[in-house]
C-alpha cells in the first residue's frame, strides 16, 4: 500500500521539471543498443525489474503533461535511465499511468495525445527487448468512483478492450489489471477482474495478465479477513479462458506494510510476510508476481530486501519475478528511489544486484 506516500513527492517533481514540455532526443554518434537479457527472460524468475513511475503522478485530472505528470521517456522527460537499469540486468518495467488521462470519458475513444505518449514509452522499452507491464494506477476507481458500484464493470471491460486492442500485437507487453484495489468487498473486485479478463481475451490477446487482490493486494494479508472475505478464498474464482495469469501482490517491509516509512522491521520480515501467500500459491497450483517491494538505505533494510528476493528465488516454482518501487524521473530525494545520483548507484542497488 503506497497511495498515501506518493503525493508528497509530486510538488517536488513538478518543480524539478521546470520548463515543462517535451525535450527532443539529441542527435549524435550512434551508440550500441542497450538490450534486456533474453537468457534471463527465458529462465526462472524471468521478470526482474522496476516500476518506472511518473505518468501516474499528480492529483489534477487530467492535469498538464510536463507539469503534473510526465512519461518516463527521452521524448518527454529527457529520461534515459532505463538503459542503466537494463545494463544492471533488469528485464522488466512496470509502467504506471492513470485511466482518466488515457480515457477522458468512459466508453469513449482514448485521448490520442495520451495514447501516443503511452505507446511511445512502451515501444521504446520493448524495442530494447524488455518486458513492460501496463499498470492503470487507479486503486479500482475512476475519478474517485469505485468499480463495481459507482463505475459499472462494463466500463472497466470497455477500457481493457481498447487497451488490449492497442497492445495485443506486442508480445513483450504484460497486462496488469489494476493497481491496489482496496476498501471494497473482495467479491466485488473479483467480478470486475473477471469482466476485464474476459474483455482482454475477447480481443484475441494472449499475453500474461497480472491479477491483484483486494486490500491493496498485500501479500501479508492475502489470507486475512479484516477487509472482508479473504483474497485467498475469493480470488480462486478468477476465470481466464487461456489460463495465462498470475496473482500480483505488493509487500513493503516497514511496520505496517504501507511503504510510508524508510525503516524496516527486521532483516527477515520480507520472507516472513510472503510465506503464507507462497504456501497458498503452491497449494492451489497458482503463480505469483511481486509488483512492488522497497526498503530504505540502512543495513537492516538492505538485508531485508535481499531476504525477500531470496525467498522468491527459493520458491521460483510459484513466482514469476518482481519489480522494485521505484525509478523514473522527478523522484528527487525520495527514500525508496533507485535513480542513480550523478551516475552513482543508490544503496538499494547493492541488495538487488545479486538477484539480477
Amino acid at each position: 500500500m503506497k497511495n498515501t506516500r506518493l503525493m508528497g513527492w509530486l510538488t517536488l517533481g513538478a518543480f524539478l521539471w521546470g520548463c515543462g514540455g517535451p525535450i527532443e532526443e539529441q542527435s549524435g554518434t550512434q551508440k550500441p543498443e542497450t538490450r534486456a537479457n533474453e537468457v534471463t527472460l527465458a529462465g526462472p524468475l524471468p521478470y526482474r525489474g522496476i516500476n518506472l513511475a511518473s505518468a501516474e503522478f499528480g492529483s489534477a485530472i487530467p492535469g498538464t503533461h510536463g507539469k503534473d505528470y510526465v512519461y518516463p521517456d527521452p521524448a518527454y522527460a529527457n529520461y534515459t535511465t532505463a538503459d542503466y537499469y537494463i545494463t544492471k540486468g533488469m528485464t522488466t518495467f512496470r509502467l504506471p499511468f492513470r485511466w482518466e488521462r488515457l480515457q477522458r470519458t468512459r466508453n469513449a475513444a482514448f485521448d490520442a495525445t495520451e495514447l501516443s505518449r503511452l505507446k511511445t514509452t512502451v515501444n521504446r522499452l520493448t524495442g530494447k527487448g524488455a518486458t513492460v507491464i501496463l499498470d492503470p494506477h487507479n486503486y479500482a476507481r475512476y475519478n474517485g468512483a469505485l468499480i463495481g458500484s459507482g463505475i459499472p464493470n462494463a466500463d472497466f471491460a470497455d477500457f481493457w478492450t481498447r487497451l488490449a486492442n492497442e497492445f495485443k500485437g506486442n508480445e513483450k507487453v504484460v497486462f496488469g489489471l489494476m493497481n491496489e484495489p482496496h476498501s471494497m468487498p473482495t467479491e466485488q473486485w473479483l467480478a470486475a477482474a473477471n469482466a476485464a479478463i474476459q474483455a482482454i481475451r475477447n480481443t484475441g490477446a494472449t499475453q500474461l495478465i497480472l491479477v491483484p487482490g483486494n486490500a491493496w493486494t498485500g501479500a501479508h494479508s492475502w489470507t486475512s479477513n479484516w477487509y472482508g472475505t479473504p483474497n485467498a478464498t475469493v480470488m480462486l474464482q478468477v476465470k481466464d479462458p487461456r489460463n495465462n495469469y498470475a496473482f500480483e501482490v505488493h509487500q513493503y517491509l516497514d511496520s505496517d506494510s504501507s511503504g510510508t516509512q524508510a525503516s524496516c522491521v527486521s532483516t527477515t520480515i520480507g520472507a516472513q510476510r510472503m510465506q503464507s501467500f507462497t504456501n497458498w500459491l503452491r497449494a492451489n497450483g497458482k503463480k505469483g508476481f511481486l509488483g512492488e517491494v522497497a526498503g530504505g538505505t540502512d543495513s537492516v533494510c538492505l538485508s531485508a530486501l535481499d531476504n525477500i528476493l531470496d525467498h522468491l528465488e527459493a520458491n521460483s516454482d510459484v513466482y514469476l519475478g518482481w519489480t522494485y518501487w521505484a525509478g523514473g524521473p522527478w523522484w528527487g530525494s525520495y527514500f525508496f528511489s533507485l535513480e542513480p545520483a550523478s551516475g552513482v548507484d543508490k544503496p538499494q542497488m547493492s541488495a538487488l544486484s545479486s538477484h539480477l
